[in-house]
């Protein structure tokens, strides 16, 4: 067998997809949250001048628009837009409205963590330099749960690098530059723990509760001795063993631990920076005399127009000729583009919506447990659009409704099989699991098998593992850790 070994040159047919960028640019619109959009119309109006803004007015304020439009042409007649566009839209060294420009997203100036909570308690002790930057280098290490993020000797280890390079410097402004000890470490550490918040700059989590316990007041406590001597049998819920222990009764252990579970695990999140971010429904759903309507909350969305000014100038195109005509045709038709595109996104939204609250209608009237299973795929058959197309729109997309405001993707879910034939939602099996658990005497807790055999009663037929993992997924502890006494 012998192999040539060349260039060759061949013709050969293929069909090859190519997507068109507008139709990316369509893609992301759906993709996009409403304050999102928002941000995107306003840099659209920013760079492209055939774009404008249509705001409906009152009739004092068509009054006032009529005159205003009256200047406006008066004005209009005496500026030359053909220089303007040849410019690039300089006009009388003012700058003009429409000049492209970036966007600058406005952000907090400032804003206070636990670290300067702390540090604002440490500047008020009366400390040398040296525990001070001790006391620095261990809040520099709490992290935002209010916890020692690493060793004390780490932190010693830390600062006695730095007393190496740094300590000729601090000798000469009169410092002790001896290597900082452990024991140092461990003064200073008790000094932040009397810090507020209670239980702050805790190694571990039974030492952040012994904190708490302090600082109540409650050291000869019962529920200190628990938590200080028993924590391995108080976290996995055994009170006959610590009852045995103590010689007392169960029920007494029960309620130490109950008074411990309303301590903070993590006190350094109360002095969290607060989140920016914020919800606002894209879709609103209303019953109006017996029926589910849906609209869309796109009131606070600009409405976009063909600029009239820059239409006019655009029709006499011997003007123009080249790059000035290009740039001309490019913008007038992204302009018409966006327009449309934005109307496509409002009909999608809403096909989608409508099928969604005809397909849920009795998780409107009843609640979760009668939410039915559903896919993307089965939404995008009916309204006849790809699931891809569908997963995009309701991609962190909210919708107000009678029972709350919630995501999208709140109504997708599997199903499990019913005797009578009809699939129930997994979120709905998780709501019946919940309900139950919520109504059990805690005397005698429900087993997981035991759910089964309720929920089989029901027509839901559902395993144990999966009873199981659905209760792992709701925080719900198993029935031995839930058990009363």
């Amino acid at each position: 067998m012998t192999i040539k070994t060349g260039l060759y040159q061949g013709t050969q047919l293929r069909q090859e997809m190519k997507i068109n960028p507008r139709l990316y640019q369509a893609m992301d619109l759906l993709y996009m949250p409403l304050l999102d959009l928002q941000q995107h119309i306003k840099q659209e109006l920013l760079n492209n001048p055939f774009l404008e803004l249509e705001e409906p007015a009152t009739p004092e304020e068509e009054t006032v628009k009529e005159k205003a439009t009256e200047e406006e042409k008066e004005k209009e007649e005496q500026i030359d837009w053909e220089e303007i566009l040849l410019d690039g839209f300089e006009a009388g060294g003012r700058r003009p409205e429409h000049e492209e420009k970036e966007y600058y997203e406005p952000v907090p100036v400032e804003t206070r963590d636990l670290a300067d909570h702390l540090r604002d308690q440490l500047v008020l002790l009366r400390l040398t330099p040296r525990q001070m930057l001790l006391g620095e280098e261990i809040i520099g290490n709490i992290d935002d749960d209010g916890y020692l993020a690493c060793s004390l000797a780490e932190v010693v280890e830390s600062l006695n690098q730095w007393v190496e390079e740094e300590g000729e410097r601090w000798a000469e402004e009169g410092e002790s530059v001896e290597p900082f000890t452990l024991a140092e470490a461990e003064d200073m550490l008790r000094i932040i723990q009397g810090f507020e918040p209670p239980g702050v700059a805790a190694r571990d989590l039974r030492e952040c509760l012994l904190l708490q316990l302090q600082d109540a007041g409650k050291e000869d406590s019962l529920a200190y001795r628990i938590v200080r001597d028993y924590f391995e049998q108080l976290i996995n819920h055994r009170w006959s063993e610590i009852s045995k222990e103590l010689s007392i009764t169960p029920k007494d252990v029960q309620t130490a631990a109950d008074e411990i579970a309303k301590l903070d695990p993590k006190p350094g999140l109360k002095y969290a920076a607060p989140s920016d971010n914020y919800i606002i429904p894209d879709l609103v759903v209303e019953k109006i005399d017996g029926e589910y309507l849906v609209f869309l909350n796109d009131t606070s969305l600009p409405r976009l127009k063909l600029s009239r000014t820059y239409r006019e100038i655009a029709k006499d195109k011997n003007k123009f000729k080249g790059e000035n005509k290009e740039f001309i045709s490019n913008k007038l038709n992204s302009a018409n583009w966006m327009i449309q595109a934005i109307e496509q996104r409002r009909q999608t939204m809403l096909k989608v919506m409508s099928f969604i609250v005809d397909r849920q209608r009795e998780f409107f009237e009843k609640g979760v447990q009668y939410l039915k299973p559903l896919t993307l795929r089965e939404v995008a058959e009916v309204i006849n659009m790809h699931e891809s197309t569908v997963s995009r729109v309701t991609n962190e997309k909210f919708v107000q409704t009678p029972r709350g405001v919630l995501p999208l993707k709140f109504f997708f879910s599997s199903g499990l099989s019913t005797t009578s034939g009809e699939d129930v939602s997994a979120r709905g099996i998780k709501a019946k699991i919940q309900k139950l658990v919520a109504e059990e005497d805690p005397r005698r807790p429900l087993t997981d098998q035991a759910i089964v055999n309720i929920l089989k009663e029901e027509g839901i037929q559902i395993a144990r593992r999966t009873v199981a993992k659905y209760r792992d997924q709701l925080g719900i502890l198993s029935a031995r850790m839930r058990k009363r006494v």
